[in-house]
């Protein structure tokens, strides 16, 4: 296990309380982290009595404030399937911790927990991928056989992959609350973080004095067809913002139509070519179709400030800024990211009831003109139907795909430039949450709070009046300026 902090899972049966918190070292993160930990020991599946335990690995940051708040604030992180542990540092320099103890804890499979749902198969792929077209049947081809390979490998050392959801991932936190004989808390999410956040509050609103969503990845609406609408949305506001800056308007006079005839031409004539990661170090062969190249823009791989001046250098001949972007996939850090995880959820909750061909429609209505073979996959999830079907996991969606009514004041925070969860979510979700206040930040992509000292003063000021947070800030917001670089044509 990585970090070597907890003791391979026991099997036993199911005590009468199956939850317990155990006090030990902190895992050895590559930020050594400023609080005590522990782990939590929970059931894998809570309906099969007898099962065995999992563990979680918990660290408990003390404000930074002399007299903090009794009620403290617990982080849900993304993905699924993100390090948890590993956002602290981010955390703690965003001031969530400046009143209150901030507590994270590794969700199930993730990093630091035992089972850890990693796949090095996967990340080997990826690895692989950045020298491969990106939507080529050839490529979901090696996708679907190292999914293969990574849910063989867990399932021959007893991981029961249906009990890695949504669900079960809330229940933890239940337990952890009780576990910590916390009475109330407040509970902060981003990303995933905000879909399990939400079923967090439908399923367990005992003890929450408030929720802070951040990026906003409603339950009831997640799927497939979503990821176009909020791709769509994402860069759309970009462009937009490109326009609202009269240096960027006149010298980038009409971005769709170039992203449009970049992507129709990348996908017909992809580019193979050496590019050095941002990083630094050895180049790596990449290649940049149509698909490589919207989902660059979906990730943020390039700075929204830089993608007007990146999109004409690229319709110039200049590809440097999205192949040094796409390079930059060719070295991940192997058993990081809990894939494991994240297919476990997206199968069962996301992938369900939505067939290919409404996937395509979806991408058709959301950038018209586009090469089927771009707009047939995912943003962010490619081939996602075909590693479901190798996946194998129940289709949960009659339980978690539903909306969260609730009276239990929440903070919504959603970016302008989001293009992975489209900033209408955000108030789209809050039409069933009572006590709401949603808030849209300029020119911010995708996890606001550590990015805008706007929203972290927001969400200071949530925390401190739930039903009362200053908003000031957000009106006198704007985009950053465009980097605007010289006309070659005027010269």
């Amino acid at each position: 296990m990585p970090g070597g902090a907890v003791s391979p899972p026991a099997r036993a049966s199911l005590p009468a309380d199956p939850a317990r918190f155990v006090p030990g070292p902190c895992p050895r993160t590559p930020e050594p982290i400023p609080g005590r930990c522990g782990v939590l020991e929970v059931p894998e599946n809570r309906a099969r009595h007898g099962g065995r335990t999992i563990r979680l690995a918990v660290a408990i940051i003390p404000a930074a404030s002399a007299r903090p708040a009794a009620d403290p604030v617990v982080f849900m992180t993304g993905g699924p399937g993100g390090d948890a542990l590993g956002d602290i540092p981010f955390l703690v320099a965003a001031g969530v911790n400046r009143d209150r103890d901030l507590i994270v804890m590794t969700q199930r499979g993730g990093l630091y927990a035992q089972p850890n749902l990693a796949c090095p198969e996967i990340d080997r792929f990826y690895a692989r991928a950045v020298g491969l077209p990106y939507d080529a049947p050839s490529t979901g081809r090696l996708l679907v056989r190292a999914t293969k390979e990574c849910r063989d490998r867990l399932t021959a050392g007893g991981v029961e992959l249906s009990a890695y959801n949504t669900t079960e991932n809330a229940a933890d936190f239940a337990d952890l609350r009780r576990a910590l004989r916390i009475d109330r808390w407040n509970v902060y999410g981003y990303s995933y973080g905000t879909d399990l956040a939400l079923t967090y509050l439908r399923r367990h609103p005992q003890g929450t004095r408030s929720v802070a969503i951040d990026s906003v990845v409603p339950p009831q609406i997640v799927s497939l067809p979503w990821t176009w609408d909020s791709a769509r949305e994402g860069i759309g506001a970009i462009f937009a913002a490109c326009a609202a800056q009269p240096a960027c308007k006149n010298r980038y006079p009409d971005l769709p139509r170039t992203l449009t005839r970049q992507v129709r031409r990348l996908e017909a004539h992809p580019l193979t070519l050496n590019a050095r990661p941002p990083g630094g170090g050895t180049p790596v062969k990449v290649v940049l179709d149509g698909g490589a190249l919207v989902n660059l823009l979906v990730a943020n791989a390039v700075p929204a400030v830089d993608v007007p001046a990146a999109l004409d250098e690229l319709a110039r001949g200049n590809p440097e800024r999205f192949a040094r972007a796409r390079a930059a996939g060719a070295t991940p850090v192997i058993g990081e990211f809990a894939h494991g995880l994240t297919q476990s959820v997206a199968c069962s909750e996301w992938v369900p009831g939505h067939s290919p061909l409404e996937l395509l429609i979806a991408g058709r209505m959301a950038f018209p003109g586009w090469p089927d073979s771009v707009l047939a996959q995912a943003p962010q999830l490619p081939f996602e139907h075909e590693v479901c079907r190798v996946w194998n996991v129940p289709d949960r969606t009659a339980v978690q795909r539903l909306p969260t009514v609730s009276q239990v004041p929440t903070l919504i925070v959603s970016g302008t430039f989001d293009a992975k969860t489209g900033a209408s979510w955000g108030p789209y979700a809050g039409r069933t949450l009572l006590r709401s206040t949603a808030v849209r930040i300029p020119g911010i992509g995708h996890w606001v709070v550590p990015q805008s000292p706007c929203a972290q003063s927001v969400l200071a000021s949530f925390l401190a009046r739930p039903t009362a947070p200053d908003t000031g800030c957000v009106a006198g917001l704007a985009p950053k300026p465009f980097t605007i670089t010289p006309d070659p044509e005027a010269e």
